[in-house]
């Protein structure tokens, strides 16, 4: 395999996982799998979190793909793009690592950005915060962020119709 093919796979993976990210978290993560995700929107002073087994969920599919591309585990039946969507799984837990668990939740370091897209970023994510309980919500993504002034006409949209609950501070937002 070409090197410029092995880099557009590990770009390409990189960028579709904002999409996994984006259904899971809509889908899964507020739909059955809400046990693992709730302690993530409810305040707490824990380190870990249910919602961190998430993670080692995504770790575990980069593990697996690096594995079905490695000759040593797959001996002559090694599908050598598995490698490089495994590390495009990877490059994307470490952006999400830094960009959601870091900047926004600030579990890492402190930095609230003040212009730009990281605090785009933050305040779209900080809207997706201002629902209660796993009903409703907006900006389900964790890397794309859209514009906030639309966000929090949709999230008054969803309250309109009963489809969800917000917490008080999303009036003043």
């Amino acid at each position: 395999m070409s090197s410029l093919a092995a880099i557009l796979i590990v770009l390409a993976s990189v960028a579709g996982m904002e999409f996994v990210a984006w259904a899971s978290h809509k889908y899964i993560m507020h739909g059955f799998g809400w046990a693992w995700h709730r302690d993530h929107h409810e305040p707490h002073d824990r380190l870990l979190e249910k919602n961190d087994l998430y993670a080692v969920f995504g770790a575990g599919i980069s593990i697996a793909m690096f594995a079905v591309g490695s000759p040593l585990v797959m001996a002559n039946r090694a599908w050598e793009p598995g490698t490089w969507i495994g590390l495009g799984v990877l490059v994307y837990g470490i952006i999400y690592t830094l960009i959601h668990d870091g900047l926004v939740h600030q579990r890492y370091f402190r930095w609230v950005p003040k212009r730009g897209y990281a605090k785009r970023l933050v305040q779209a994510h900080k809207l997706h915060h201002a629902t209660i309980g796993k009903e409703g919500g907006v900006s389900f993504g964790f890397v794309v962020a859209r514009n906030p002034a639309v966000l929090k006409r949709e999230l008054r949209a969803q309250r309109a119709k009963g489809i969800a609950v917000l917490r008080d501070a999303v009036e003043e937002r």
